[in-house]
């Protein structure tokens, strides 16, 4: 595997009193009562916040079949994104490549790196990012299956066992270099670095560097025995999150990308100035995932909602054990959780998700978080 990815890229700088680089993920929720428009430009709004506070990364998830989910096109709000920013990375958490040909995948980011040159990350799932229904209208395909095994590419709905090999494709379209005789030597993605060998071509060569994103062990391994860097879902899978990241470490091999382990952690964090509106918002992301739970997903909900709910024991045990593991309450309170979760899982970066019904509670949240380690403000 070869790439031209600079350990800076990768590797974050420690601003102010942070333990570790802080990065961002956005699922631009929609609330009740706002529109996806309004998701939207909170998105624009906290890339440029946390642009200008320090924060290293802004990564968009791609979701599916969610109401309360608006980033069902990662490509195409990084695009916009990348409009309203100068500096911070910008980058995918990831796009689930099982969904997508790995060519198609290779051109988008192609191009957002011509958009936002060496500013773009290739976050990889392998995961559907959605339910199984969904998930199969996504990949529908007039080829029958052996047919595209045959042709030496990957079927554009095969599952998550065949990710290894769409991993390598999507990596040879980035690299442009499948070997002679391979049914996709003469295809280039573009723009890409078919363009600075052509005839006349001034196009970097250069791609954005591909990390690896999980939630269990497989892509830990995986990540490791490539030696790329490795994304953990702590938000959603904190019991897996301590095994994830020493199997990532044990298995990594130094690569052309990078010579030493490098994990970051996904942390749901959410920071108010009033500890009972932190609850409040928290208690609303429970509903939020008990229907999601029950296969009845929707916009986020008000507090109200939240409060006026009545949970089954089920679900109050199921969203007990769910706000465990979100960072929650005043600056200092999340400040400490924060620090103490790095410590537990030794991160090298810590990347938050900031759920909340109002899109000026995520931005004043990550701006408690900001004064709380004392980030630089105004940085250009």
């Amino acid at each position: 595997m070869t790439a031209d990815a600079t350990p800076d890229e990768i590797r974050g700088k420690t601003q102010g009193t942070a333990p570790v680089p802080l990065s961002v993920l956005d699922l631009v929720t929609v609330g009740s009562g706002h529109t996806a428009t309004d998701a939207l430009q909170t998105s624009v709004a906290l890339s440029r916040l946390t642009e200008s506070r320090g924060f290293h990364r802004y990564w968009v998830a791609e979701h599916h079949s969610m109401p309360g989910v608006a980033s069902s096109s990662p490509a195409v709000i990084l695009a916009h994104l990348a409009a309203h920013t100068h500096r911070i990375r910008l980058g995918s958490g990831g796009v689930m490549l099982p969904n997508h040909a790995p060519l198609v995948i290779a051109e988008q980011f192609g191009t957002l790196e011509a958009m936002a040159p060496g500013r773009i990350d290739l976050g990889l799932g392998r995961a559907p990012g959605t339910d199984g229904a969904t998930a199969a209208a996504l990949r529908r395909t007039d080829l029958p299956h052996s047919q595209l095994r045959s042709s030496g590419g990957t079927p554009i709905h095969s599952g998550a066992d065949d990710f290894p090999q769409q991993l390598a494709e999507l990596t040879r379209f980035l690299d442009d270099d499948f070997p002679a005789g391979h049914p996709y030597h003469r295809i280039h993605a573009i723009p890409g670095p078919i363009q600075s060998t052509s005839p006349g071509g001034v196009q970097s060569s250069h791609r954005p560097p591909i990390w690896l994103l999980g939630s269990s062990g497989f892509s830990a391994r995986l990540a490791g025995v490539l030696g790329l860097p490795f994304a953990f879902a702590h938000h959603f899978s904190a019991q897996n999150t301590v095994p994830a990241l020493d199997l990532y470490r044990e298995s990594f091999q130094p690569s052309a990308v990078l010579d030493a382990p490098y994990a970051l952690i996904g942390v749901s964090a959410l920071a108010t100035d009033d500890e009972n509106e932190a609850r409040r918002q928290v208690m609303a992301l429970g509903l939020s995932m008990a229907r999601l739970r029950s296969g009845r997903p929707g916009l986020f909900p008000t507090p109200e909602e939240a409060e006026a709910y009545e949970f089954s024991p089920m679900e109050r045990e199921f969203v007990s054990s769910w706000m465990t593991n979100i960072v929650h309450g005043t600056a200092d309170e999340v400040r400490t959780g924060l620090d103490n979760l790095q410590k537990r899982t030794g991160a090298d970066e810590l990347m938050l998700v900031s759920h909340a019904h109002r899109g000026d509670l995520r931005l004043r949240s990550y701006e408690l978080i900001a004064d709380a380690y004392e980030l630089p403000t105004n940085r250009t």
